[in-house]
């Protein structure tokens, strides 16, 4: 849908309204409280960039007005102008998609790794270069294999990578990495040694043989149950293939359990309207449990497997239903339990700083399977750092 002029004549009306009695509407309410209006504090201080910067972030979160009607305009931009906001982008059929991903896959990486002010544009305020994260993850694997532990490295890709077709019509029949940039990377590690699973090429073969099966969610930025559970399994195979570890016996099964919610990138909005568009998703998940206990899967401190990753290991398995997620499910085609280590947001650099401030986790192990989400080849919190293992 494309806005009329005059719908978008209407909104900036909206918008120039709205700031035109913030700021006074919110001195009244101050004085009325007996307070002193918030703004006297920029004639308090000698102005400075951060000074500034904390006032205007201050006076945003104590505005009642603004907290009343930011809802409303965001859910008049969707309904008007289908803008998401600064984290979410609207896709085709009632797809979101979030914004970094997407701007990740039609920007080249940088020359250098370069550090910048967080903002929506480069959200954990570093960008990062091709070389930093080669010798990252090269040192990371030699780093292991003086320990006598192998390196296995997952990328999961975007969203926007496996149905670039939900993003933009135009990019129907696309296949393989989106970005350039993934591509080369995955190369380069190839060429240095590094066992990757090819999560793209997974999906790819994927969605031929079910077409009609989504491998990501619809609402969310994370794969669906059924992509983590082929994700899972080709990681599992691998493994086996490469001999570095054998198939245990226990005796783990996936029992189904249907569960229902909203996907991260809608809740990402933060506006109750715009989610009452929408209901929540229903998902056939599996957890993961002891045949004959019924006991659900936990992880195991001694296994020779130790997992590190980002919130595409957390969803499902920490969230509900609960251990019905990439771990649990890697441990029930392994037939044994694994270790796990998770962060949010930092699979590029935080969960290996983990790790070094806990090398205890990798006594006793033979295998690192180490996922992170694509985007986080550009984006990466904290960027991309050679991390030496104590």
């Amino acid at each position: 849908m494309t806005a009329s002029r005059g719908q978008q004549i209407c909104l900036v009306m909206a918008f120039l309204a709205l700031i035109a009695v913030v700021a006074p509407s919110q001195i009244a309410l101050d004085l009325r409280e007996e307070e002193p209006p918030q703004i006297l504090e920029l004639f308090r201080q000698v102005p400075t960039r951060a000074s500034l910067r904390r006032l205007e972030g201050d006076l945003e979160t104590r505005c009642r007005l603004v907290q009343a009607v930011r809802p409303w305009m965001q859910y008049a931009r969707f309904v008007l102008l289908e803008d998401a906001g600064d984290k979410a982008l609207l896709g085709r059929a009632g797809w979101f998609f979030y914004r970094p991903a997407a701007q990740y896959l039609i920007e080249p990486l940088p020359v250098r790794s370069v550090p910048v002010r967080a903002s929506k544009e480069t959200p954990h305020g570093v960008t990062t270069s091709e070389d930093n994260i080669i010798a990252a993850i090269v040192a990371f694997r030699d780093d292991l294999a003086k320990r006598g532990i192998k390196l296995l490295v997952m990328p999961a890709p975007n969203k926007a990578s496996i149905y670039p077709e939900m993003l933009a019509a135009r990019a129907a029949g696309m296949s393989g990495p989106v970005n350039p940039a993934t591509r080369d990377v995955l190369a380069k590690l190839k060429e240095a040694g590094v066992e990757i699973v090819d999560l793209f090429e997974i999906y790819a073969e994927a969605r031929k043989k079910e077409p009609y099966v989504n491998f990501y969610l619809s609402q969310d930025s994370h794969w669906s149950p059924a992509g983590m559970r082929w994700a899972a399994g080709a990681v599992a195979r691998r493994l086996l293939d490469l001999g570095w570890v054998k198939k245990g016996q226990a005796t783990y099964w996936p029992r189904p359990v249907r569960v229902k919610r909203y996907g991260d990138v809608l809740r990402m909005i933060r506006s109750p309207q715009i989610e009452r568009r929408y209901v929540p998703q229903w998902m056939d998940c599996s957890q993961v449990a002891d045949r004959w206990t019924q006991e659900i899967y936990q992880d195991d401190p001694n296994s020779p497997v130790l997992v590190l990753g980002d919130s595409f290991l957390r969803i499902f398995e920490r969230d509900e239903p609960g251990s019905g997620g990439f771990v649990a499910h890697l441990a029930y085609h392994l037939g044994f339990g694994v270790t796990s280590v998770v962060n949010d947001g930092g699979a590029s650099t935080l969960v290996r700083q983990q790790l070094a401030r806990k090398p205890a986790l990798l006594e006793g192990k033979k295998v690192v399977l180490w996922e992170f989400v694509e985007r986080d080849i550009r984006f990466g919190t904290e960027g991309w750092q050679v991390i030496p293992l104590p």
